[in-house]
Order: structure tokens, then C-alpha cells, then sequence
């Protein structure tokens, strides 16, 4: 099946000449790459959040395969979902889904299910796309979407994907997609999402969970970030590095009900 394109228009340029100019305008060819094993990109719309995806996808190295991993934002299709097949068409062209790989993963986790209605109309993944094909048009994607669960769900998916891994040769980058502190001032959401944001560098999940709680931080892709984490823990994930931060105050200039956004990097 293909899975059409369900915010052109909305989040990012629907005319595929606008939107490389777009996307073109928030990254950085010349930049130093690094070999890395994740990130954490987040999933606003471009004018806000982009900058910020740029900043990160232009640092990293590319490899055949992106695992984009982000939260069930419509409670639509199965709590814990992974496409195995097909292609997702952007304005910039179809990318295929990587359906060896996708299989690996989904017969791997005990947790993962088949479906492609919970990604019908989900942006969170479907906006990282476009940066991607900008800097390798034949790249290929396994798309997950997880909704509530416990967070020993989300370590257990997590290390399914580092299994799969391990044994294809790492030949794919993880992508958790996240946006941070959502509609509160600019300081107290930058204040906030710091504390997040140290737990991630930490890759340290339990702190991560804990500091959401205790400071009612409402980091949507927190599920992917604790998946991404441990992931890259079973990896050999030993560096880390907060490549960009911004909120929507930035873009706006109103700085009394933001959203935040981070870009980081993890690697070996």
C-alpha cells in the first residue's frame, strides 16, 4: 500500500520545489558528520520546529535505513504499531519501507503489531521524511508508532530494534520523534525541557520518566525517547550531543505559550 502524505500543505510545503527550498534554507551540506546511532528530532510545523531537524539531520551520517519511531498523537489503530510494507509518498517522491528490516523488528518484539492505521494520519514520522529524502532521495524507513504503555514496553521495543540491529550490521539510524514542553512561557518551558533533555544526554531512562512526572513535563515523544535510549544503550551508545534547542516563541516572538523543540544526537 501507500501511505499518502497527510499534512503537505499543513506542517510543511505541499509543491515540491517550495518545500527543498524550504528545507534547503534549515540545513547545512557542509556541516561535520557524525556516525551516529540516534536522534531526537522533533515534529512541529517546519517554520517552528525545522530549524531544529535540519540541525540535526545535517550532523549525522546517513545509512540505508531510518527507524522512525513517534507517539500516536490520534489514538487511531493498534497502541504499539509497526508497518512492515509499502511506501510513504511525500511531495519529494515514495519512499520505500525497509520490509526485511520492519520484519526483524516486529517478529523480535514481543510488543510491536502490524498496522498501518494508527500511521494513516499521524505526523510525527511523516514529517521527518522530507529531510530525509533532501539528503539521500533512495532512502528507506521503518515506521513505528506507540501509544500509552509502560515504560518497560518501550525498553523492550527498543531493544528488539538494537537485536535487529546488531545482526543487519547497524546499518540504519533511530529516529525518536519529539516535541518538548508544550503552551507554557518561554523560561518555564526552557527550564523545563532542560531537565528532560539532561536525563536524555544521561541516556538514562528511569530519570527521564521520573523527571516527567515530577515536573509534569509534557514531552509528547517521551515513549520513542526511552525506546531510542535503550536502543542505543544495547548499541554501545557512549557519546552524546544537544545539537539545537528552540521554542515556537523564537519563530513567533510571542513567548507566552510555547512548544519546545530539541535536536540531539546520540552515537558511540
Amino acid at each position: 500500500m501507500i501511505r499518502e502524505a497527510a499534512v503537505a500543505g499543513q506542517f510543511y510545503p505541499a509543491w515540491p520545489k517550495e518545500l527543498k527550498e524550504t528545507i534547503k534554507f534549515m540545513v547545512d551540506k557542509e556541516a561535520a558528520k557524525v556516525d551516529a546511532i540516534g536522534v531526537v528530532s522533533p515534529h512541529a510545523g517546519y517554520i517552528y520546529s525545522g530549524p531544529v531537524a535540519g540541525a540535526v539531520f545535517s550532523r549525522i551520517k546517513f545509512k540505508n535505513t531510518f527507524i522512525l519511531i513517534g507517539p500516536n498523537h490520534r489514538g487511531m489503530g493498534k497502541h504499539l504499531s509497526i508497518m512492515t510494507g509499502g511506501s510513504w509518498k511525500t511531495p519529494l517522491g515514495e519512499v520505500e519501507i525497509n520490509t526485511e528490516m520492519a520484519q526483524a523488528i516486529l517478529e523480535a518484539s514481543d510488543n510491536l503489531e502490524e498496522d498501518s492505521l494508527a500511521h494513516r494520519y499521524e505526523h510525527s514520522l511523516e514529517v521527518q521524511v522530507p529531510f530525509l529524502q533532501y539528503f539521500k532521495p533512495d532512502i528507506m524507513i521503518v515506521p513505528i508508532v506507540l501509544s500509552q504503555a509502560a515504560p518497560p514496553i518501550y525498553e523492550e521495543i527498543g531493544r528488539a530494534i538494537a537485536k535487529v540491529l546488531k545482526k543487519s550490521g547497524n546499518d540504519a539510524v533511530i529516529v525518536a520523534s519529539s516535541d518538548m514542553t508544550h503552551y507554557e512561557p518561554h523560561e518555564k518551558a526552557k527550564e523545563k525541557d532542560k531537565k528532560a533533555i539532561e536525563a536524555i544526554l544521561d541516556l538514562d531512562t528511569a530519570e527521564l520518566v521520573k523527571r516527567i512526572a515530577q515536573y509534569n513535563i509534557t514531552m509528547c515523544g517521551y515513549a520513542p525517547a526511552i525506546s531510542l535510549i535503550t536502543a542505543a544503550k544495547d548499541l554501545g551508545a557512549r557519546k552524546t550531543e544537544l545539537v539545537k534547542y528552540m521554542t515556537s516563541g523564537d519563530t513567533s516572538g510571542d513567548f507566552s505559550s510555547v512548544v519546545g523543540y530539541a535536536g540531539i544526537i546520540i552515537s558511540r
